[in-house]
């Protein structure tokens, strides 16, 4: 977490938090959610004007990276100053690159080593890394099949449904708030 950001949390500690507002799609975007595109619908599977605008200013989607982490009850969040901005998942919290070394890094371009591959029912392949669990870039599918090839990566059946309990993590922290 940014310096400036743990000093404004001193100097305003009872900020409320932010609900439904971020988006983190399932190639590593982050959206900007305001009102007209809340109103659309949820983040995750709702209509294309429900994800909001992508975010293209690279050092604000940096600040968002190096501030982004999870609460102990799996609700990422993006800790903007004294606020609490938590985020809405299309996919998982984590998005993982593979490089042509079959290395990998999350969107925020961390640097993480695979413990298990795993593949759900619609083919999408997820990881249980060292840092965390995430899905697998689709335009990487020929670095992860050389893996796969190469006996590196064995991956394990997963029904899709069953991730967020099994990996602790919220998609829609927006959706508790509102039940």
């Amino acid at each position: 977490m940014d310096d400036i950001v743990k000093q404004a949390l001193l100097k305003w500690p009872n900020v409320p938090d932010c609900y439904g507002w971020l988006g983190l799609d399932a190639r590593g975007n982050w959206f900007m959610r305001d009102e007209r595109a809340q109103a659309q619908g949820p983040f995750a599977g709702g209509s294309a004007p429900g994800k909001g605008s992508e975010l293209k200013h690279d050092k604000l989607i940096e600040f968002i990276q190096r501030n982004y982490q999870p609460t102990t009850e799996g609700q990422w969040f993006f800790q903007n100053g004294p606020q609490r901005v938590y985020v809405e998942l299309e996919a998982t919290p984590l998005i993982w690159r593979v490089n042509h070394d079959l290395s990998i890094q999350d969107h925020c371009g961390r640097a993480a080593s695979v413990q298990h591959c795993l593949l759900d029912e619609l083919g999408h392949v997820y990881l249980d890394t060292s840092t965390g669990f995430g899905l697998v870039h689709s335009m990487d599918m020929d670095y992860v099949a050389d893996a796969v090839l190469q006996g590196l990566w064995q991956p394990q059946d997963v029904l899709r449904a069953d991730l967020p309990s099994r990996f602790n993590y919220v998609p829609s922290p927006y959706s508790l708030q509102k039940a």
